[in-house]
Parts: C-alpha cells; structure tokens; sequence
C-alpha cells in the first residue's frame, strides 16, 4: 500500500512587489524523496522552502503535513539568544536519551560545541543550525545552501551521512558534485512555474535546455502566426472589414498572449579582460614558510608559477589556504625563504567575506566610490576595465535591475552580494586573479558563465575552493593543505589529485611485491625528468592532443551546422551563437597547437 506524502502544497500563490512570485503552485514530497531544488538567484527557492516549513505564508492556498510526521528546516541565520554554547543550540528540542547524536554531528561537522554564541562566525552559526536539523532527524529535512561554509572533508561527511539517511530531503546548494551525488529527483523553480524531474540533478541541464528548445519553438511558431494575422490585417481589412472582426480580435489576443510570455532572465554577462601581460613568470617561492604561536602552518614549501596557470588551493577551513595565499602574492611576508614575484603584476582580490561590501551603502555608491573606478565629475558612470559605463547598465549586465541600484547592499541575496563584488572586482584591469571561495551562493549557470570566462582569461589564477566541480573545471594545478603545514603540489584538478594521492598511497605496497633485484643492485632513485619541463607542463603536452582532437571535432560539427543556407533566416539567433561559437574554438585550436609546438619543442631539447 502507498504511503501518504510527507508535504503537500496545494494552489499556492506568492506576489512581491506587484509581480507574481508563484501562482497555483502544486507539489508534494513522498517518504524517501530525495530533491534537488534548482533555479536562479531570486527565482524564488529559499521562499518556496519557507513555505514548505510553515515559516512563510502564501497569499493563496493550503500547507498539509502529515498528522504525526515532522519537517525540519535549517536556518541560515539562527537565533542564538539564550544559548550559553553553540551545542546548546544545537541540541535544543531533543529529548535527553536523543542529546547524544549532537557530539556525533559536531565532530563530523566540525562544529566546535563549546564555542559561545557571541564569538561565532557566520559560518559557524550555519554549522550549529546543520547540526540541530541533523541530529533531530525530522522525517522530512529541508537544506538550503548547507555546504556554505563547510570545508571539503565536512562536506564529504554530509554528503556520507545523507546518502546512508532513510530520511527525506529538499536540498538547494550551488555544489554540483553534492547535488550529483545526493538526489533522485528536481524541482525547477522558473519564472513562477515549479517543474518536478523524477530524475536527480545529473540529468537537470539536459532537461533544462530541452523544456528551453521547446519554448523557443512554440515562440518561434508564435511569432510567424502574428505576421501572418498582421499582413492579413494590412491587405485584406479594408475590403471585409465587418465580417472579419474575429480575425482582428484573434490578432489582439495572439499579440498579448506574446506580451505576457514571461522571458527567461539572460545570464549575468560577465566579461574579464586581462591588464598589460605580466612577464612569464608570475610568482617564485623559495622554501618558505609560516607560523603562528608555536603551530606550523606552512612548513618550507617552494613554487613556482607561470603566467596564465590557473591554481587551486584546497583542504579544511584553517588548514593555512588564505595565509599561503597572501605569502604568494606579497601581502605576508614569510619567517623563512624568499618570495620574487613577476613583473607589471595588477592584482584583483574577491574575498569570501565580502568585506569590500559595506551594508548601509547603495549598490550605486558600491561602484561609484571607488576611487579607482569612478570617472572624474561624474557620479553616473564607472571606468570599466578602462571605458566608461552608465552605472545602471553595467549592473544590470549582472541580472540587477534599476530599482535595486539606489538600495542597500544589506537587502541583497547571498547569491547577489557575489555577483556585486564581482560586477565591483571585474571593472578593474588585471592579470592576476585571487579568488577566495567565489562559488558561495552563486546559481549554477553563473558558476558556468565564470568559468567560461576564466577559461578564457589571459592572466594568471590563485583558486581557493571547497567546490570539487569548480576546482576540476578551472584548476590547471592543486595546492593540497592537509592542516599540518605540508603544502603538496598536484597536476590537474580535484578528481586528479584523488586519483594521484590514491596511486602516491599504493605505491609501497606495489615495491613490496615487486620482485626482488638481483646481484645487489641499488633501488633506482626518482625518475628525472630529461626534458626540461616542469611536471604541471609534462601534464598539460599530454593532454593537449586529446584537447585539440575535442576542438577540431566541435569545428568541424559547428562548420557543418553553419553550412545551411537557410539557417539564418530560420533561426538567426542560433546562427549567431554557433558564427561566436566557432571563431571562439577555433581561437582556442590556434593557442592550444602553439602551445603543444612550444612544450614539444622544449621536450625535444
């Protein structure tokens, strides 16, 4: 026998501001459902999961749970008055034979319990509400963002813990490699409509773009009959004009039904152009390092970087990511070693603590007060990587519209307070990158629009992420902290350092079955490598013809596409992205083969 839903919503309406946030919104969670709930910063998800937890009223409709089944909601911003620690926050409402699962949470969350409310962070205020929803264990858990804040081992227990839960569970979260791991159904919230996948986040985007075909093409049919009904009514109205006034009427309709068609918010359009070229090298570290008290949180550690590689630095929060850092690019200086970097080196800075954005000022003053971005007697325009900008068109370029640009930076999303440091970090010229945690709160078509754009950035890159998708997409090189001041240089991205620091573990255990070497012959030492190439270039002449077979297949699929003569006309829209998709590989195809000739060369030496 079926088992009742946990949650029903039933002809649910919402409207902000005059414009309808959702309306005869229908949906139910079922036992064990496990959803991804996705859309664009502001399309409504954390409003929905409020709704959800009984936390925010509908202008229509009814909320129906259960009788004897429970929802559980993590705040992002709990209140902790009255709370001497934050494990008693988060054991608060628990029964004390249930008291004993808050430790257990704690050190899988890395939560320190004991920790008073009034010294907490952000972070670990969301950490202490994570581990208050996890420890309840509510029959249905609603997750907005949990992995904000949380470091890469923190986040991989969570993740353990929820796939081995029977409980069910709606989780928004910008970490594609979670979301991946965790769901077996989507929620869509897009332009008030809620769409329900009974397949996980891996099938979303395949999804997503198909509903969006569909769409076009109903407009695109939508368009044609319009032009039909309007050339009608120009050649044909004045001779019939009474017995045609359906027609006309069918034209006014076929014009507003277009009218109200609700269109999809175009992505941010992010744009970086780097500064003058720095020279060729970029950074030169030397056996330095740092520490603090009596804690090592670098150990000797040298690197060297070249322009235009993208680098990651990953481990547990306080494992030392920030500090090395900031030793790289000068703004530490290290107790021992030495640190030379490049020459005509523009810096741009994101911080994951947005402390550039200050609360009560407009989004306006955000941009304009700055003295490197304001144009001289004008508080309407800002210099943009050198050329002047209407203030209200470049932000509009990062999804804002006119109303939000004279209100307070406090009223904004997580999600939009990135997106206005980047729009704020983006104006300057640059040609080295610091980006600090840049995925929190981002939607996952802007994560795609700024990794795109730092593909084809021509600076250099310094990553520090806890999101293991990213790093794998950006990072050329993996920086690995493990909190005990050793810093380990891999090639690649995330999944290549597991998979490297995987055979690095085997590799004892393969000399101890090798056979053994006969007539006392010495162990060969390290392999050297004879080719004058560091290991993170040996790496990349490798991998280059896989990737200009990749680009060469897309140019010729894309020269094949563009070869119909009828395209344009049909669909001009199409033909512009495929004409900017092709000069751009074939862009690409120029610097990748020149870069396998120089690395070849090189090699040959």
């Amino acid at each position: 026998m079926a088992r009742p839903p946990i949650l029903t919503l039933s002809e649910i309406a919402l409207t902000f501001g005059g414009n309808p946030l959702f309306s005869g919104l229908d949906l139910s969670v079922q036992p064990g459902d496990r959803v991804a709930l996705v859309g664009r910063n502001g399309s409504g998800k954390s409003t929905l999961m409020k709704i959800m937890a009984g936390l925010a009223m509908p202008d229509h409709g009814s909320r129906f749970l259960t009788p004897g089944l429970s929802v559980g909601y993590m705040e992002q911003d709990p209140d902790l008055t009255g709370f001497a620690t934050l494990g008693d926050f988060a054991a608060s409402g628990l029964d004390e034979d249930e008291a004993y699962r808050v430790p257990m949470v704690a050190e899988g969350l890395k939560l320190a319990a004991d920790m008073e409310p009034s010294r907490a962070s952000g972070g670990e205020r969301r950490r202490a509400a994570l581990a208050k929803i996890v420890a309840e264990a509510p029959d249905l858990m609603l997750l907005d963002e949990p992995t904000n804040h949380l470091d890469i081992e923190a986040i991989t227990w969570l993740e353990e813990h929820l796939n081995s839960t029977r409980t069910a569970f709606v989780l928004i979260s910008h970490d594609r490699a979670f979301l991946r791991a965790l769901t077996r159904a989507t929620l869509w919230v897009d332009r008030g409509v809620v769409r329900r996948s009974e397949k996980g986040f891996s099938d979303f985007e395949e999804w997503r773009d198909k509903i969006f075909d569909e769409e076009d093409m109903q407009r695109h049919k939508l368009n044609r009959l319009i032009k039909a009904e309007g050339r009608w009514a120009v050649e044909g109205i004045s001779a019939r004009r009474k017995r045609n006034q359906g027609r006309v009427r069918r034209l006014a309709d076929l014009r507003a039904e277009r009218g109200a068609q609700i269109r999809r918010q175009g992505a941010a359009r992010i744009e970086i152009e780097a500064g003058p070229k720095s020279g060729k090298l970029v950074v030169e570290a030397l056996d330095i390092s740092k520490t603090y008290g009596e804690r090592d949180v670098l150990r000797p550690f040298s690197l060297k970087v070249t322009r235009g590689e993208r680098i990651a630095l990953v481990g547990p929060n306080g494992a030392g990511k920030t500090t090395l850092v900031k030793l790289l690019t000068g703004e530490l200086k290290p107790d021992t070693g030495s640190v030379r970097l490049g020459t005509s080196l523009q810096l741009a800075v994101f911080d994951q603590n947005r402390s550039a954005l200050k609360p009560n000022a407009s989004l306006w003053d955000t941009l304009t007060e700055d003295a490197d971005l304001g144009v001289s007697g004008s508080n309407d325009q800002i210099m943009v990587r050198g050329t002047p900008r209407h203030v209200i068109g470049y932000l509009k370029d990062f999804l804002f519209d006119e109303a939000q640009a004279r209100g307070p930076v406090r009223a904004l999303s997580g999600g939009e307070k990135a997106r206005l440091l980047l729009a704020r970090l983006l104006a300057r010229e640059s040609n080295l990158l610091v980006l600090d945690e840049p995925t929190n709160d981002l939607d996952v078509e802007t994560l795609d629009l700024l990794q795109e754009v730092l593909d084809d950035y021509d600076g250099t890159v310094l990553l520090v992420s806890h999101d293991r998708d990213f790093v794998d997409r950006v990072a050329s090189t993996t920086i690995a902290m493990d909190g005990d001041g050793t810093a380990t240089i891999y090639a690649g991205g995330w999944s290549d350092y597991q998979q490297q620091k995987r055979e690095a573990a085997k590799a004892p255990f393969e000399q101890i079955r090798a056979p053994n070497r006969q007539n006392g012959s010495k162990p060969a030492g390290p392999a050297k490598s004879q080719s004058g190439l560091t290991y993170v270039e040996q790496h990349r002449l490798k991998t280059l013809p896989d990737e200009i077979a990749k680009l060469e297949d897309e140019i010729n699929k894309l020269e094949n596409f563009l070869a119909d003569p009828k395209l344009f006309s049909r669909d001009p829209v199409k033909f512009t992205k495929a004409s900017e998709g092709l000069v751009q590989r074939q862009n690409q195809l120029a610097k990748a083969e020149e870069d396998w000739l120089e690395l070849e060369d090189r090699a040959a030496r």
